[in-house]
């Protein structure tokens, strides 16, 4: 049975924050609000965390997931990252943005595409998601949560709540989010290339649409 945070959307009980971080050491997956939807999270260098949301999801190795960063200086820590790219990042960041680098030594190799050795980052604008990074410490392992069979992601706490609350170990309630993924953008073949148009506005970023 999952425990259930009602958390305030602009200043989060740090009481609850501390319970979270400690079920996401733990091994837990959580599911948590973002600027674009909710995510399922879980801790970074936690392999059977990692298994368990993908098996969530019911996605494979193949599919990217995404490391939740506090800010620029931490994703340049898990990305290589050279001046044109830093600036582009700069542009949308914080935002519903994700960017896909290629990964330094500190992404296990477990977690980055098998074969490209590249991995999805982003840096949320959501106060909640925010609180429980500075918490914990590091980076989140996240994905979209995205039921499996279904093609939008969930935006309603309760609705969560009812779907999962036998196979994840905490949601977040911080109220209704956005309905939308993040706008994914590949900075690994040279010029910026537009994978997913969600959230984020390719325009804030200097990009067009296809």
């Amino acid at each position: 049975m999952s425990l259930y945070f009602e958390l305030h959307p602009d200043n989060p009980q740090p009481r609850l924050l501390r319970q979270a971080a400690q079920i996401l050491h733990a091994g837990g997956v959580c599911a948590v609000p973002t600027d674009s939807s909710y995510a399922l999270v879980c801790h970074l260098d936690d392999k059977n965390a990692a298994t368990a949301l993908r098996r969530i999801r019911q996605v494979d190795e193949r599919h990217h997931l995404t490391l939740l960063c506090r800010d620029l200086s931490e994703l340049a820590n898990y990305a290589r990252v050279d001046n044109r790219q830093y600036r582009l990042l700069k542009a949308g960041t914080p935002g519903p943005y994700t960017y896909i680098l290629e990964a330094t030594k500190e992404v296990p190799r477990r977690l980055s595409h098998p074969s490209r050795r590249t991995v999805g980052l982003r840096v949320p604008e959501h106060r909640v998601t925010q609180a429980l990074l500075e918490e914990l410490g590091q980076p989140l392992l996240a994905t979209t949560l995205i039921p499996p069979g279904e093609d939008e992601p969930l935006n309603d706490p309760q609705e969560i709540r009812e779907r999962f609350e036998h196979t994840v170990q905490a949601v977040l309630d911080a109220g209704a989010c956005a309905m939308a993924p993040t706008t994914v953008i590949d900075l690994t073949e040279g010029e910026p290339r537009l994978v997913r148009l969600g959230r984020g506005d390719p325009a804030r970023l200097g990009l067009a649409p296809d």
